[in-house]
């Protein structure tokens, strides 16, 4: 869909619709079956179209059912092509060839993927790198069991969206809104990770509960509540600064830096390590640390130092007075960039709550009120 190229915006729904091109019949699936969410997320798209307009936002729309090949996987993603899904039996793809798997890649899976990219690079090259926003849905009904949450916001390392968009939704008393839920945001090679993480652009996936988007009342309903959630983040003084900058935090499913697998019960013991490899050691570990703590913005510092006596503020001063020891001039300001993995104010403003009255007290009688 059309949208204006400094929107700041782009709009994407990978399972929009249940059709599927010519030659392929369905794959031999039941008519009754291509309605469930095994073939496309219903509601996704009418919420999308709605929120493009509203938004003046470009929007990126599949075309074919996700048992054809589904857009939201990797390549190498073993649920790329479905033969078996949530019971479902997909006849036409049972035993299929390489051959057919590398044209459905070339021909419905490969050119959507190069649709995103040409948009990010145009709006990238309009000045505004954009905020990438997935619109999906879930049922609510998982197995026999009634799902609580109305919606649910998807998100791995990168909090500069994922936060504030929570924090809207939850603004709304009526709304239960899951974290993470009803799936997990960390998927090696899912859209997301390729168009966001792996571009440093600022990203949340959205997924709707079924039942309330069935109609276009509902439809409209939350294309306006998410909309409006939306212009409102980005109305945010800093917003060039913070949504529109190009970031690589990196994802919970990539393999730590210099990770091997796990060594066997007769690894070396800590006599065996050279001082050189144990301070390479210390320091992956130490980035594991501030990547893990990057990617949990809820666990606040009032709540590490309540708890360990420690907190982010801790781990940039430490950094800092290691960086002096070596005679390099480093300031806090800095130093702390490098623990939040971006200017200590914008996290604040992005991921810090006010103190409860409870986290407080704890502090003065556990800290005695040093602020860091």
């Amino acid at each position: 869909m059309q949208g204006s190229l400094a929107s700041g915006v782009l709009l994407l729904c990978d399972h929009a619709d249940n059709s599927f091109p010519p030659g392929y019949d369905s794959l031999g699936v039941a008519p009754a079956q291509l309605q469930r969410h095994i073939a496309y997320d219903p509601g996704a798209a009418g919420i999308t179209r709605l929120m493009s307009r509203m938004l003046g936002a470009p929007a990126v729309m599949t075309r074919y059912s996700r048992l054809l090949i589904d857009p939201n996987r990797g390549e190498d993603d073993p649920t790329l092509i479905m033969k078996i899904s949530d019971g479902a039996i997909v006849p036409g793809n049972a035993g299929i060839s390489q051959a057919e798997r590398e044209k459905r890649l070339d021909s419905f899976y490969r050119p959507y993927h190069r649709a995103v990219d040409a948009l990010i690079d145009a709006m990238i090259e309009a000045g505004k790198p954009p905020v990438i926003f997935s619109v999906h849905s879930f049922t609510e009904n998982w197995r026999g069991w009634m799902r609580p949450w109305h919606a649910g916001v998807l998100w791995d390392r990168d909090p500069r969206l994922a936060i504030p968009l929570l924090n809207g939704l939850r603004g709304d008393p009526s709304l239960v809104v899951g974290d993470n839920e009803p799936y997990a945001g960390a998927l090696r090679g899912d859209c997301m990770y390729q168009h966001g993480t792996m571009r440093g652009l600022a990203n949340a996936l959205i997924e709707v509960r079924q039942d309330l988007i069935r109609d276009e009342a509902g439809q409209a309903e939350w294309a306006e509540k998410l909309s409006a959630i939306l212009s409102r983040i980005l109305a945010n003084s800093r917003a060039d600064a913070t949504f529109h900058a190009i970031r690589y935090y990196g994802s919970r499913s990539d393999r730590a830096p210099g990770a091997a697998p796990a060594a066997g019960e007769h690894g070396m013991d800590n006599a065996q390590i050279d001082p050189r490899t144990q301070t390479e050691l210390e320091a992956a570990a130490f980035r594991r640390l501030v990547a893990h703590l990057q990617g949990r913005p809820d666990a606040q510092n009032i709540d590490l130092m309540n708890l360990a006596g420690f907190c982010r503020n801790c781990l940039a001063n430490w950094y800092q007075e290691a960086a002096l020891e070596k005679g390099i001039e480093l300031s806090k300001d800095a130093a702390r960039e490098m623990v939040y993995g971006m200017p200590y104010e914008e996290w604040k403003a992005l991921s810090q709550p006010e103190a409860t009255p409870a986290q407080l007290g704890r502090f003065e009688a556990v800290a005695g009120g040093k602020n860091h």
